[in-house]
Formats: structure tokens, C-alpha cells, sequence
């Protein structure tokens, strides 16, 4: 190996291993930490990024970059190292404008902030947490003004997360999707008695459900040796290596959809990190942006799970599991429980239909707090206003309302227009696989999933980050980013249930 890639990666190695133990430290003070352990979790958490900042962003990293540049100039595109070196001088190049000081600030008060969220989420109290989102997006503005951009704020947050996606990217996609599916939830408002989810609220027991949808997650594929499952107030995956995977869920047990979905949604994110080629650099191991990360949870939460092929093979067994709430439910039933399509508060309970009029209300929040279009205080009616505006519903609390996600908590703003670019992805992606392998299904209804996922290992899964995400998109599918498949998936299935 040619001397100054041996060293780029030697110091790659340190920044990688320094990341995922910040990692292991922020599933524990979700899952396991004393309520107690705030302050000091903050310090450490501080610590290790900078840190891990201070070794990437230093004039070292440069200098080997460049020369480790000119000695594989010769390799081909599609080789590991060279993906490994257009990534890190992306990443490099973003990171040396960003001050040490500002990224252990942002993590210190990312973790103080979490616990605060909790408090106020559980006490309905938004005025515990509201110190914290000021210097949040405060924080925010500076991180965006150090990284720099030319048209929107929004741009050099959201581009951490969905590298080459902009504000107005975004505002186009969401023009899109209100063009289609504003008229299919109004048409759907008006049919509502053909579908319904009461059976989905009776009693069930929740170490039966604990015991059935970690069944599922193994049936998919979630390897257990490489990964566990535990408990956390927002559902979350980790990702620490392909060989340390870790998923949480929430239990209800007068409301199945709660851990039934979450297990599903947070299976498909750890089905994608343990699929990461063990070839490439752990710099490179981990999904390639959180919008196809969370193509791989939607598409089998729900594209897969909750299809109606999926549950003719498990709605027996769940029969089984649950025989006082579910014995007297037929099939069809049941399916149309599962996709009933109503406004709703929680985002993460909410249904195919009307998802992304959650992401969309938090975009714009988002967009004007940044702008100071909208102080932190003036948030919580503003939201109550959108969510009236758009679902036709008013949260009766903060609780159901501003405080329900836990991502603002984490500093993380530019965050949320990934989840509806993995809901069109999730279609999109499903569309090129069962146009490869048309048996997927079959392969679905009867319980068999590795001809499904062994197709996402070897178009997504197994590349990690080695290619930014329009292009591994282009690769796997044939064409960009859309919305086609999902307009098309949606009018399929809803169509079918709410004659449209």
C-alpha cells in the first residue's frame, strides 16, 4: 500500500474509532444511563468530538490527503481507495472551516439538552426545554455560517446529512407530493368508514409482542450476534460497526403499531449497517445519507411490512400470539388496520398517507428559526397552527405536539426532509428490485426475505458511503431521486382500500 494512504488511513482509523465510541456513549444515555449521569456524559461526549475533530481537520490530514491523491491517481473510480479519498476530501473540506471549540460546544449541549427534553416531554412542560432549542439553533446559525452557503442557511445543515440536497430541493419535493397527495387525503376524509384501526388498540401483552417482533426482525435478517435490542423513549438504531449494531423500540400495550412498526422501521437502518462491505475503511461504514438510510426503514416497515402479501403468511401466527384481541379479526380486516389513513398527531405513528405533512411542517419551523423568521418561544403555536393547517388536527399538549421528537434535542437541525426522501426512496428502490427479481413478492408472502435483501446488500447496502447519494440512486434504480414509484405505490394501495 502506497506509504501516505497507509498513513491517511492509520489516522482515519482514530477519527472512525473515536466516533463510534461517542456513539456507544449516546446509546447508553438514551437506553441505560442514570438520570443522573447528564453532566458528566456531556463532558465525555465533548471531549471525543473534538477530539475526533481536531485529528480529521488538521493540517496533517491535508497534506497526506494530497500526496496519498497522486500516488493511486492511477486507480480506477470504483476502487475502495479512491472512494475513500473523494469522501474524506469532502468531509476535510467542510471540516477545517468549522472551529474545534463550536463542535464540542454543539455535542456538551446535545447531550445536557437530551435529558431536559425528556423532563419537558414527559411533564408537558415546553418552557424546561426552550433554553436549550435558543442555543440550539443559535449554535446552528454559527455551525451553518463557519461551513458556508450560497443561497439558504438550511443548505449547510441539511447537506450533513443528505450531502447535495439544498432547501429548494426540498421545497420542490414537498410541492410535488402536496400536488398528489393532498387529494387523496381529502378524498380518503371522506371514506373513512373503510377503514379503521380499533382492533390494533386492544390489550396486548407486552412481552408477547416483545417475543414477536424480534422474531420478525430475525426473519428479515437482523443478525443478533452483531446487534441487540433494548428500550429507549424515541426509537433510534446506532451503529458502532457492521459487527455492532444496536436498535431500540417503545412498547404500548393498547396501541400493536407502536413496537410492531417501530421493531420493523429500526430493523431495516441496522439491516443496512450490518450489510456494509467489511472491505472498505470504517470511515466509509456506515450508510452513505440519512434519506437512503431511511429508504431501508420505511421500505420494510412498510413497503414490506405492511403489505398485504406480508401478513397472509404472519397474520395467523399473530392470531396465535394474541388470541383474546385477535381471534375474532379476519385477514382483511386486520390489513386495513394496519394502513388506515387518518390525520394523526405522532409522526412516527403516523400513516403512509399523511407522513409527510409532518416532515414538511418541521422543514419550514426549522427554515424560520434559522431566519429568525420565528422565535423559539412563538414555536409551539406555530406548530399547533401547521399541524391544524395541514392534518386538520391541534395537539392537546406539547407532549403530542413540539416536544414528541427527540432529534432537536440531539442539535440535529437540517435533519427531517430525510425521512420523506427515504419514503420516496423506499418505492423507488422496491420498483428496481422487484423489477430485477420479480419472485421478491412471492419471496414476501411466503416468509422468505433473503431474496429481497440479498438485492438491497448488493446495490445498496454493501457500498456504505463510498458513493454520495444521487449517484449510488442513479446506480441501483436506473434514475435520479423521484416521486413516481410513490405517488404510484400510494394510489395503488390506498386506492384499493379507500376507492380512489
Amino acid at each position: 500500500m502506497p506509504e501516505a494512504l497507509a498513513q491517511l488511513k492509520t489516522r482515519l482509523d482514530d477519527v472512525s474509532n473515536l466516533n463510534s465510541a461517542n456513539g456507544l456513549l449516546g446509546w447508553d444515555q438514551q437506553t441505560m444511563m442514570p438520570e443522573g449521569g447528564d453532566e458528566t456524559r456531556a463532558g465525555q461526549s465533548s471531549t471525543l468530538s473534538r477530539l475526533s475533530h481536531e485529528i480529521f481537520s488538521a493540517p496533517q490530514t491535508g497534506a497526506l490527503l494530497d500526496t496519498a491523491a497522486a500516488e493511486t491517481v492511477s486507480l480506477p473510480y470504483d476502487h475502495n481507495d479512491s472512494a475513500l479519498l473523494r469522501i474524506v476530501q469532502r468531509d476535510y473540506e467542510r471540516a477545517v472551516r468549522v472551529p474545534s471549540e463550536l463542535v464540542a460546544e454543539i455535542s456538551r449541549t446535545a447531550a445536557l439538552a437530551h435529558g431536559a427534553w425528556v423532563q419537558a416531554r414527559a411533564e408537558n412542560r415546553f418552557d424546561l426545554f426552550a433554553p436549550w432549542l435558543e442555543k440550539i439553533v443559535e449554535m446552528n446559525r454559527r455551525l451553518a455560517e463557519a461551513i458556508g452557503y450560497s443561497d439558504h442557511i438550511y443548505d449547510a445543515l441539511l447537506d450533513q446529512f443528505e450531502p447535495g440536497m439544498t432547501a429548494a430541493d426540498v421545497t420542490a419535493m414537498f410541492a410535488d407530493l402536496k400536488r398528489e397527495v393532498v387529494p387523496m387525503i381529502a378524498h380518503i376524509s371522506q371514506h373513512q368508514d373503510r377503514a379503521s384501526d380499533d382492533v390494533l388498540h386492544r390489550f396486548y401483552a407486552e412481552a408477547t409482542q416483545e417475543a414477536f417482533t424480534l422474531r420478525l426482525a430475525r426473519g428479515y435478517g437482523f443478525d443478533f450476534n452483531r446487534g441487540r435490542q433494548d428500550r429507549a423513549v424515541h426509537p433510534f438504531c446506532q451503529s458502532m460497526s457492521p459487527d455492532d449494531v444496536r436498535i431500540t423500540t417503545r412498547y404500548d400495550e393498547h396501541f400493536l403499531q407502536v413496537a410492531l412498526f417501530g421493531t420493523l422501521h429500526e430493523t431495516g437502518h441496522a439491516l443496512y449497517e450490518q450489510g456494509v462491505s467489511h472491505d472498505l475503511h470504517p470511515f466509509l461504514g456506515s450508510g452513505t445519507s440519512l434519506g437512503v438510510h431511511e429508504s431501508q426503514s420505511r421500505l420494510w416497515e412498510n413497503v414490506v411490512g405492511r403489505s398485504r402479501g406480508f401478513w397472509k403468511r404472519f397474520y395467523p401466527d399473530l392470531q396465535a400470539a394474541f388470541p383474546d384481541s385477535l381471534g375474532n379479526v379476519d385477514l382483511e380486516t386486520f390489513y386495513r388496520a394496519v394502513n388506515t389513513s387518518k390525520p394523526s398527531l405522532i409522526r412516527v405513528e403516523a400513516d403512509e398517507v399523511t407522513y409527510n405533512m409532518h416532515t414538511m411542517l418541521r422543514f419550514e419551523i426549522e427554515c424560520d428559526l434559522l431566519t429568525g423568521a420565528l422565535s423559539v418561544a412563538d414555536a409551539p403555536a406555530a406548530w399547533n397552527a401547521k399541524m391544524q393547517a395541514y392534518l386538520g388536527i391541534t395537539p392537546p399538549s406539547d407532549t403530542l405536539g413540539i416536544l414528541q421528537d427527540v432529534h432537536w434535542s440531539g442539535a440535529m437541525l437540517g435533519y427531517f426532509p430525510t425521512y420523506t426522501i427515504g419514503n420516496l426512496l423506499s418505492a423507488q428502490l422496491y420498483e428496481a428490485a422487484t423489477r430485477a427479481v420479480p419472485s421478491i413478492p412471492a419471496d414476501v408472502a411466503a416468509g422468505k426475505f433473503d431474496t429481497l435483501l440479498g438485492w438491497l446488500r448488493e446495490n445498496i447496502h454493501q457500498h456504505g458511503r463510498k458513493y454520495l447519494p444521487q449517484e449510488l440512486i442513479k446506480r441501483a434504480t436506473g434514475e435520479p431521486l423521484n416521486s413516481r414509484a410513490y405517488i404510484a405505490y400510494l394510489r395503488g394501495k390506498y386506492g384499493d382500500i379507500y376507492g380512489f
